[in-house]
């Protein structure tokens, strides 16, 4: 078979592949949003193999070796680094017209520049060319980073982590600004007993504030804002399966069993909980709008379904699925009370269902602001759409129900080094579609103009967007 990934994979026609190769293709990577380890970039780590460096944490690829029927040891048990190579590479062949067969063969491209097909004959090859180049300096974690052209990576981060690696890149020099991302989840759980108030122990230890009441929580929270404010930090992200209700029990009624819960109540938490992660929602926004940071929200996803794996493995590895929450009325709540208040911050909305594709299209064109172009972004095919269909399907949504010429373009969402290949995919069909509408007369056919409006998407606007110059 002769290997399918010809340079005009995606593109097909002259002006796609116009399109790309003078306007997306060598334009840098913002990757706003992603999951890469800050320690790994700061330490400049080098990968013992490609198993660590590319199937160590990765959801999609340990869900389709587990719809082979492989055994949990060949995924995220105690078999050797190679035997769980060998095992994604006999899974390989099987997952034609998944996403996972482009992206694995891309990868391999580039950066090892290995253009065979990746199965049971080639794996033990492959595995030592790569595990082999992984060892030199320029596929180190920053040379990998340079390679792909990485202008900017947002991690994920914790209010109470020390941000200490993020402090040491930048001290470095580092050409690739890597930039800390305020992820405060943990203190939504205040059903979570005492992991709960641990973590309320935690983060009163570090900002030196003995919290007792919803006024001291607030005020810990403003020191670790200022502090990864001062760290580089120009975003947020909530992960929620959907914005919560406001719902019936106002600041006195959460306070009252905020303060029972400090003293190891948690008999009323559940009914609290909804009204409490409001509050503190609206309250954690209001921040983010006076330090101008944008704030992100990933909604829809139906985490952790599998329990008895969860109990086994733990959370977060690979049991998750697409929700089907109601996300219009609660969210339309939250943007009218912050842009009330004339506290909306630039806001990033991702969905997981489909179902709510045009839902979260149509909800950005309700909250623009004056002077910002493209204030409230419907963003990228997220999760389990970032293949492409649902890049298409995000796309021409916006494109219909907004302002494509204003998109911020693409992230990887990812923990790999090596996921970089999922901007090339996103530009690659950005290209088509656009050519697609120009050969049908559907646009001018002014490949300059449009090639400007694709390096936009592709650069320009999310890097004035997230303020970097």
């Amino acid at each position: 078979m002769s290997f399918f990934l010809k340079d005009n994979f995606i593109l097909e026609s002259d002006i796609a592949e116009q399109l790309y190769f003078n306007y997306a293709q060598n334009q840098p990577i913002i990757d706003y949003h992603s999951h890469l380890s800050p320690s790994a970039i700061a330490n400049d780590i080098n990968f013992e193999n490609i198993t660590q460096a590319w199937l160590k944490g990765d959801h999609y690829k340990w869900r389709a070796m587990r719809a082979l029927g492989i055994e949990e040891e060949y995924i995220t048990g105690t078999a050797s680094d190679y035997e769980k190579f060998s095992k994604w590479a006999q899974t390989v062949p099987h997952t034609l017209r998944n996403p996972l067969f482009h992206w694995t063969h891309m990868e391999l491209k580039n950066p090892f520049g290995i253009t065979e097909f990746l199965n049971q004959d080639t794996s033990r090859k492959i595995y030592d060319t790569t595990s082999e180049k992984l060892k030199s300096q320029s596929f180190s974690a920053k040379g990998l980073l340079s390679n792909f052209n990485v202008e900017m990576v947002g991690t994920t981060d914790d209010p109470i982590d020390s941000l200490e690696d993020h402090l040491k890149i930048r001290h470095d020099n580092s050409k690739v600004k890597v930039l800390p991302t305020f992820r405060p989840d943990k203190i939504f759980n205040i059903d979570y007993g005492n992991k709960f108030r641990n973590y309320l122990q935690k983060l009163g230890e570090l900002t030196n504030i003995t919290i007792i009441d919803l006024e001291s929580l607030l005020q810990a929270f403003k020191i670790r804002i200022d502090y990864f404010d001062r760290a580089g930090c120009v975003s947020s992200d909530h992960g929620l399966s959907a914005i919560p209700h406001k719902g019936k029990f106002g600041k006195t009624d959460i306070e009252k069993i905020f303060k029972e819960v400090l003293n190891g109540n948690d008999s009323k938490a559940p009914e609290i909980k909804e009204s409490f992660t409001y509050f503190m929602l609206v309250e954690l926004c209001k921040m983010y709008h006076e330090k101008g940071w944008v704030q992100q929200f990933h909604l829809g996803a139906l985490r952790n379904s599998n329990a008895y794996k969860v109990s086994v493995l733990g959370r977060d590895t690979g049991f998750d699925s697409v929700g089907d929450y109601k996300q219009a009325e609660t969210l339309s709540v939250l943007l009218n009370e912050l842009e009330t208040t004339n506290k909306l911050s630039k806001t990033i909305l991702y969905n997981l269902n489909p179902a709510d594709t045009t839902l979260f299209a149509t909800m950005t064109g309700n909250f623009q602001g004056e002077g910002i172009r493209g204030k409230i972004q419907y963003g990228s095919g997220w999760w389990f759409l970032d293949q492409l269909d649902g890049m298409t399907n995000q796309i021409n949504a916006l494109s219909n129900q907004g302002l494509i010429s204003t998109f911020i373009g693409m992230l990887t969402d990812s923990r790999s080094f090596l996921s970089y290949s999922r901007h090339e995919y996103f530009r690659r069909l950005l290209c088509n579609l656009f050519a697609e509408d120009i050969r049908k007369g559907f646009l001018p056919n002014d490949v300059t103009w449009i090639g400007s409006v694709i390096s936009d998407i592709c650069y320009y606007n999310a890097k004035k967007y997230f303020n970097l110059n």
